[in-house]
């Protein structure tokens, strides 16, 4: 079974998303990593641009696919993990942790009530299986 820390909320998509106050960290989740292989291209958003829930914010790419990127709340992109740039298997290594993605101040925190608890997204990665 994947990691799935209890205290991140996650997507349907497989983001999973950090919430400190108002500033949600975001990534892909474990499971998508497994999924997608060998990440060799990361396109991320720059700083200061708006990301709407639900709407793809960039995309990643590996040996096996190419994926989007959903965020998983709305608001503006205050910093960007730029470590992807010179080595994008942080992903690989430790997509839960050094491999987040983003970082978005959010515009309300009644969209975290769209995304869903450990339990609910352990539930859909064991019907993936």
């Amino acid at each position: 079974m994947a990691y799935v820390p209890e205290e991140y909320y996650y997507t349907k998509d497989h983001e999973w998303a950090q919430v400190d106050e108002n500033v949600v960290t975001v990534g892909i989740t474990e499971y998508a990593q497994q999924q997608l292989g060998e990440v060799v291209y990361v396109d991320l958003p720059e700083e200061g641009q708006k990301v709407t829930q639900d709407e793809s914010f960039g995309a990643v790419e590996s040996v096996k696919a190419a994926s989007d990127l959903i965020a998983p709340v709305s608001g503006t992109v205050i910093e960007v993990n730029t470590s992807h740039t010179d080595d994008t298997g942080l992903i690989n290594d430790d997509p839960m942790n050094d491999g987040w993605l983003i970082r978005i101040e959010m515009d309300t925190e009644k969209e975290l009530a769209a995304l869903l608890k450990a339990p609910e997204y352990k539930k859909i990665i064991e019907a993936q299986k």
